[in-house]
């Protein structure tokens, strides 16, 4: 079976017995193309399901209105919550998103960047995956004068926009609030410390803990992937401790998850005998049982902010504003896995 020949401009021309310029003005808009005549060429490219070059378009006009997006995994309500406020405010600029996704992977990350540089994205928006350690990509999009701007995990030499939270002062609030239910023993599941986001989790976890004169042991600090088979993983190695932990703070929900299902098949009571915080605060949080208590990231928030940067970046080529790295104050949502009942609190 022939595929379907693809409709060109020049085939809208022969059926109006026009000049494919004429179409292509009035395709756009163009102010000296009359109404009966735009009218007429719209009705024709419907009918024979015109389809637009875009990337002929931006070699032309030296703007796509395309806007490329990297993420780690878009099944992961923070990404995708993120990325839903970016397209809502640039899609009523006119702007359409190419959403790629690393899969942690920094091969694939790298490919990705390939992929929206060769189809003219007007810019670049970004969260680094696990594995990025070095930023020679990101670097090539800076050079070409491609506006960049990352979120959530972001390096600070690439000197470029970025907007977050405070991850450090997340990791206080977690150990502050363990802490304050009684917690002496607080373990923390972390991402890898190769990554900006995931050291200031654990440099903050670590400084909370001699705030509060607890002992610092490595035992009880470990680096993972912070997948739900990771979290099963480390709580695995956690249990097989002498000295077993009373609190976790895993820094990924997904690794919460999978410490609470090895703390319920080994019959451990959460929050009473190990209390539980994970961190994204995804949808699921809030629907097993118990409850995992989980930092909020403003998601909504920080989308709006990542797309109202982009806008600034390309007003126009003269356009040159300070970089802006803007850091959110994280919250945090307490709930049944870390609340544990106040007369046993006093107790100890």
């Amino acid at each position: 079976m022939k595929n379907k020949k693809k409709t060109t401009i020049k085939d809208i021309a022969n059926v109006l017995n026009i000049t494919p310029s004429a179409v292509s003005r009035a395709l756009h808009n163009h102010p000296r193309i009359s109404d009966k005549t735009k009218a007429a060429v719209k009705k024709v490219a419907e009918e024979l399901e015109y389809q637009p070059n875009h990337l002929a378009s931006a070699l032309r006009s030296g703007k796509s209105k395309l806007v490329g997006i990297i993420v780690a995994k878009t099944n992961s309500y923070f990404f995708s919550s993120v990325v839903e406020n970016i397209e809502n405010e640039l899609n009523k600029k006119g702007y359409n998103l190419i959403i790629t996704q690393s899969n942690e992977s920094y091969e694939k990350e790298c490919r990705n960047i390939d992929t929206l540089l060769k189809t003219q994205v007007d810019g670049i928006i970004a969260s680094l995956a696990n594995e990025t350690v070095d930023f020679d990509y990101y670097e090539k999009i800076k050079a070409k004068g491609i506006p960049l701007i990352l979120f959530d995990r972001g390096e600070n030499n690439i000197g470029v926009d970025y907007i977050g939270i405070d991850d450090y002062q997340s990791s206080h609030i977690v150990v502050n609030h363990l802490v304050e239910q009684g917690c002496k023993r607080i373990a923390h599941i972390a991402g890898y410390s190769h990554t900006r986001i995931y050291k200031n989790r654990i440099r903050g976890y670590k400084d909370a803990l001699k705030e509060h004169k607890l002992p610092e042991d490595d035992h009880l600090l470990l680096e993972s992937g912070l997948t739900i088979e990771d979290g099963r993983a480390k709580m695995a190695e956690l249990l097989e401790l002498s000295e077993l932990p009373d609190a976790v703070y895993a820094a990924g929900d997904y690794a919460a998850l999978g410490a609470l299902q090895v703390l319920q098949e080994n019959h451990i009571k959460v929050p009473e005998q190990i209390a539980l915080v994970g961190f994204s605060n995804e949808p699921f949080t809030s629907l097993v049982t118990p409850s995992i208590t989980s930092i909020y990231q403003h998601n909504k928030h920080i989308g709006k902010l990542v797309a109202k940067q982009f806008l600034l970046r390309v007003k126009d080529k003269h356009y040159k504003p300070e970089l802006h790295k803007i850091i959110l104050e994280p919250e945090l949502i307490i709930r049944d896995s870390s609340r544990k009942i106040k007369e046993e609190v006093e107790k100890e």
